[in-house]
């Protein structure tokens, strides 16, 4: 079975190797169907632009799947296939017969999410396109041992330095090496980005674009159409315009009604009329979440990683932040709680434990999927 399978695999390792991954699938992928894949990378947004394109894609009439990490409640989440998540039936038929294929010691030695990888695709193995979300993101990411059509590079920020690099441009650089033949750029906060595109591409022979090169004043109205009707916050149109301006590359006729339903939970999602969930987790989602809720107070319920900027993410939310309250979560990377709480002390934020939603405040939850998982599954039904 699955669940039990992957629940032998850690979910997070402090070192990867890098070869493992194009070594078993070179042994493998004589049994794999190549679709048309479209690869994202970036820092944020690479959920929601995923989901904007897969939903268009199926609406156009393709066979479409859509990889996306990680799950919020259930694993079934990554793997979304022509406008629904892959059943538990179809993830352990697939699971069965992925075993018949990969060699014991390579399925046993896959980390969870190379083995899942491999399983979406498998999955994805008669649709028309794959849109498929990086992991971490970068050229040894288990995703980027597949040939793909396009890349699309969402916002590039600082997230997980320990791979990818101390710097802006060392984080842009490893993403980008995963660029194959064509890259899209969304608007980067880092004008840095686009140098560094220009350089790692230029080495490769490939080219690139800036999103907004291909999107003209009907595609804009089209974009606040959409984006009226999805109640889409100023970050989630930026990832509406990536996956239109990739249409476009692709040559693809589309019109407003083609993303209907195409919004992805817990991006601004609307638990209750005083409730906002988000699982954005690390300064420049903070930034977005700042841009779209400025002007109102928030009772933020948080908790971090270790190894997540949770000073500077709290330093950036201060202003919407009425006050904290911490939310547990059972995970070996969360911060200790005193960490955090000297850490507020050190911002001048009240803080105090998470029990319940009061009715007469507004409450922004906020700070990774074990945060909305946490919550979601105690408070939310």
């Amino acid at each position: 079975m699955l669940k039990v399978f992957l629940d032998n695999k850690p979910l997070y390792y402090d070192k990867i190797d890098y070869a493992r991954m194009p070594r078993v699938y070179e042994s493998v992928k004589s049994y794999f169907k190549t679709p048309k894949i479209i690869h994202i990378i970036g820092t944020n947004g690479k959920g929601t632009t995923g989901r904007f394109l897969a939903t268009a894609l199926h609406s156009l009439g393709f066979a479409v799947g859509h990889y996306t990490s990680p799950h919020i409640l259930n694993f079934n989440e990554r793997i979304w296939l022509n406008g629904s998540n892959a059943s538990d039936e179809a993830l352990n038929e697939a699971h069965e017969e992925l075993l018949n294929v990969l060699v014991k010691d390579d399925s046993d030695s896959l980390s969870y999410f190379e083995y899942t990888t491999f399983l979406a695709m498998w999955i994805y193995k008669d649709v028309d396109y794959v849109v498929c979300e990086a992991g971490l993101g970068g050229e040894h990411d288990a995703t980027s041992a597949f040939n793909n059509a396009l890349t699309l590079v969402t916002p590039i920020d600082m997230d997980h330095q320990a791979f990818l690099g101390d710097s802006v441009a060392k984080i842009a650089t490893t993403k980008l090496k995963a660029v194959q033949k064509f890259a899209l750029l969304s608007a980067q906060t880092h004008e840095e980005v686009y140098d560094v595109a220009s350089e790692v591409l230029n080495a490769k022979g490939l080219s690139w674009k800036k999103d907004t090169s291909l999107i003209n004043a009907d595609d804009e109205d089209k974009i606040l159409t959409i984006s009226q009707k999805l109640s889409l916050a100023p970050y989630l149109q930026n990832n509406l315009r990536l996956a239109i301006a990739a249409l476009k590359q692709m040559g693809l006729e589309y019109c407003s009604d083609d993303f209907a339903n195409s919004k992805l939970f817990g991006r601004l999602s609307r638990l209750a009329p005083n409730v906002i969930l988000d699982v954005g987790h690390n300064p420049l989602a903070a930034k977005a979440i700042l841009d779209a809720l400025k002007g109102e107070k928030y009772v933020l319920v948080y908790n971090s990683y270790k190894d997540k900027n949770y000073k500077e993410i709290l330093r950036i939310l201060k202003p919407i932040i009425e006050s904290v309250e911490l939310i547990k979560i059972v995970d070996a990377r969360a911060v200790e709680k005193e960490i955090l709480q000297e850490t507020l002390k050190e911002l001048g934020i009240v803080y105090s434990s998470f029990e319940k939603i009061d009715e007469e405040k507004k409450y922004l939850v906020f700070g990774s999927f074990s945060v909305a998982e946490a919550f979601l599954k105690v408070h939310h039904g």
